[in-house]
């Protein structure tokens, strides 16, 4: 995997979480620009959301729309900020969804 992507698992089925909506951003001139959107495959995955070529340095965020894939859901929406720094263009940016809380963490 290159560039950004992410791979979301339901930690209650114990299983990917397939088609969730995923939109990622970028904070430009004081306001959040949408750049992409995907939805999770049949493993969950979204494996390349944009290319390493496509990644600047600067504040990004994955948002995923989890009302679309749980019941009523806690956590319509997940929200998912985080910093890309020089030198860098690999992100996988992982979510953990279950009905009651969420995790995330920088993969490999």
């Amino acid at each position: 995997m290159s560039g950004i992507s992410t791979h979301v698992l339901d930690l209650a089925l114990g299983k990917p979480a397939a088609a969730v909506a995923v939109r990622l951003e970028r904070f430009e001139f004081g306001a959040w620009i949408e750049i992409a959107s995907r939805e999770t495959n049949a493993d969950g995955r979204c494996d390349e959301i944009i290319p390493p070529n496509d990644v600047a340095p600067g504040r990004y965020r994955l948002i995923f729309l989890t009302a679309g894939y749980q019941n009523a859901p806690l956590y319509p929406e997940v929200v998912v900020s985080f910093a890309v720094s020089p030198g860098n263009v690999n992100y996988h940016m992982p979510l953990l969804l279950s009905p009651h809380g969420y995790t995330t963490y920088r993969g490999s």
